[in-house]
């Protein structure tokens, strides 16, 4: 691979990163719309849920300091989302709906890229799918937990499997040497066609039955 690829590619990345940072960021802000919180409330759980999984991933990957510690542009992007959003929440028709699609953008953007960086950082392709659900997931669990909520693990539909397929699907994809792009946005684009389905159509897993 070229110097004048390896600047592409992280370019692309970078790009990614920030505009899932800013999904998640504003995912969770409407998450604190519904709770009636304050402007720093929203700023709270907009930056927990825009960062929060990329925090786990890069500390268990010992990436650290983690990757928004020297790099203020990350957390500045999360309280900037977060306060426009909570200008902007009072207009949204139906915070619920337009929730639920913004995490599933998040969720898609994040289990690829968690799964791309784990792969760069030398990391065993099941390690780094396993890595990319922890970034596309524990954001949202975080915000579920700050804000008293049934985690969204909880939801019948498809959730994590999304995540092992978006990042099983980068995966494959990065370690037959597809054009690193393609494969990124093939991860992407099988992530949030899947949760799309299973949100629209209420796809998912057989769920535990406790034998009585």
């Amino acid at each position: 691979m070229t110097m004048a690829h390896i600047l592409e590619l992280d370019f692309m990345l970078s790009l990614l990163s920030l505009f899932g940072i800013a999904v998640f960021a504003v995912s969770g802000a409407l998450d604190a719309a519904r709770k009636g919180m304050d402007i720093l409330g929203f700023i709270l759980i907009g930056t927990v849920t825009g960062l929060g999984g990329g925090t786990i991933r890069d500390i268990l990957l010992g990436n650290v300091p983690v990757y928004w510690i020297m790099d203020a542009t990350y957390v500045g992007l999360c309280i900037f989302m977060s306060i426009i959003t909570y200008f902007i929440a009072p207009k949204l028709a139906s915070r619920a709906k337009t929730l639920i699609w913004m995490d599933a953008l998040g969720l898609s953007l994040f289990c690829v890229t968690g799964t791309q960086i784990a792969a760069t950082a030398g990391a065993p392709p099941l390690i780094s799918i396993c890595m990319g659900v922890v970034t596309a997931s524990f954001g949202g669990i975080i915000r579920d937990v700050l804000c008293g909520y049934d985690l969204i693990l909880g939801n019948r539909e498809f959730y994590v499997t999304v995540a092992v397929v978006g990042g099983s699907t980068y995966g494959i994809l990065h370690w037959v040497g597809a054009v690193e792009s393609l494969a990124m946005i093939a991860g992407i684009l099988a992530a949030f066609s899947l949760r799309s389905a299973a949100i629209i159509w209420g796809w998912s897993l057989p769920s535990y039955q406790e034998k009585k």
